[in-house]
């Protein structure tokens, strides 16, 4: 970490930027290596030795629910008791933010994606308690859950009917006169593939709530509106603009690079988990397409300027190496990781590792994916349950 960093406000508790996100990384290495606690102990006492933020401004990526989920992917008995306290600060942390968004919903007020998305919203939170408690005890992921689906009812705006998902704002979270009417986001960390990948990750474990397959129908619906490219190189736009939502699907000169944030890597993941869960097989071959494609297609990869997690090769090679390990047909996307791998490996050759050493976008993040091995349900919660990218547990009657 850079000395700027380290001195950042809220360092300590920052899951994308800061000690979280070392510790996710320090925590992940010891247990995959079979090394006790205490060989993690500086990083989990970085994060947590100052207040952790448990109000409104917490999320999965800062405060307890960030610290949270370190501890939970360390998957040690020494953790529980710290694990209990927040989890009982995270459960009214959700009770308070959703009570928020249905409020704003009460007053006819559009969303914005910090309220529902991955790294800021209730996806988040939702992401966290699916990840934590699993099906066993599934009434905070259902409660968000149930939320998600609310936001699938359409709403007017100056009486024009818009998806539920829709924001006022630009991309930024503010007004922005570069987006009159505002926006509908299709990223996974701040759009709906994020909420499209929990929906499906909850079915695919076995929890439902009433609209919950509608609502992951509906979400496809407006990807397969907007997917561009060709059938064996399919992509679709990083967000979409009110004239674009009236008009039809955007320009292909809207193609956005392939970063798991905002690309092709998280759309299509979040629509493979959706197939899976929905025994939709043809939708797996158009996101296995997609994946593999992304990183054939050197007007796409020209696009790439990092080696980052949030928007560089780890990313690819993230959401390629989960997206392998579900595919029907998984040659054509092994194929692709090895490219993606070697890519990765001949940017930080060329180019040097960052300065940041930040989970997003630094060498925390990279370092995870450099060492990162199969992951399967049975095993230890994995580290990219964060990123939505690593499979939930699975039922038995899964549709395939």
């Amino acid at each position: 970490m850079t000395v700027t960093e380290q001195t950042a406000a809220g360092w300590h508790q920052d899951l994308g930027r800061g000690a979280v996100g070392a510790a996710l990384a320090r925590v992940t290495a010891a247990r995959l290596a079979g090394l006790p606690p205490r060989a993690a102990l500086p990083w989990i006492r970085g994060m947590t030795a100052a207040p952790v933020a448990a109000s409104m401004s917490a999320s999965l990526f800062y405060g307890a629910p960030a610290v949270a989920f370190v501890l939970h992917t360390g998957d040690h008995p020494a953790y529980a008791p710290m694990l209990a306290a927040l989890d009982k600060s995270i459960n009214d942390l959700t009770r308070l933010k959703l009570a928020a968004a249905y409020e704003r919903m009460r007053r006819g007020q559009l969303t914005q994606p910090s309220e529902y998305d991955l790294i800021s919203g209730l996806t988040g939170l939702g992401l966290y308690h699916l990840a934590r408690h699993g099906p066993a005890a599934s009434g905070m992921t259902g409660a968000v859950l149930e939320y998600l689906v609310a936001l699938a009812q359409p709403v007017r705006q100056q009486g024009v009917p818009l998806p539920g998902w829709w924001s006022g704002t630009g991309p930024s979270g503010t007004p922005d006169p570069a987006w009159p009417g505002g926006h509908l986001n299709l990223g996974m960390a701040h759009g709906i593939a994020g909420v499209l990948a929990l929906l499906s990750g909850a079915m695919r474990s076995g929890i439902h709530v009433e609209g919950h397959a509608e609502t992951i129908t509906a979400l496809c619906a407006i990807f397969d509106r907007y997917r561009q490219g060709t059938s064996e190189r399919p992509w679709w736009p990083p967000t979409i603009t009110l004239s674009e939502y009236r008009q039809g699907p955007a320009g292909a000169e809207r193609q956005a690079r392939p970063s798991w944030c905002y690309g092709t890597p998280g759309h299509a993941r979040a629509q493979q988990l959706a197939g899976l869960a929905m025994g939709d097989r043809e939708r797996m071959r158009t996101a296995e397409h997609a994946l593999a494609g992304c990183v054939l297609d050197p007007q796409a990869v020209g696009l790439l300027t990092d080696a980052s997690l949030c928007h560089g090769w780890a990313g690819i090679v993230q959401a390629l190496r989960r997206a392998a390990a579900d595919a029907l047909d998984p040659q054509p996307v092994q194929a692709a990781l090895r490219t993606a791998e070697h890519g990765m490996e001949d940017h930080l050759t060329r180019m040097g590792p960052p300065a940041s050493g930040g989970f997003l976008e630094g060498t925390s993040g990279i370092q995870l994916a450099q060492d990162d091995l199969p992951h399967q349900g049975s095993e230890p919660p994995a580290w990219d349950a964060c990123l939505l990218l690593a499979a939930t547990r699975t039922t038995d009657n899964e549709r395939r």
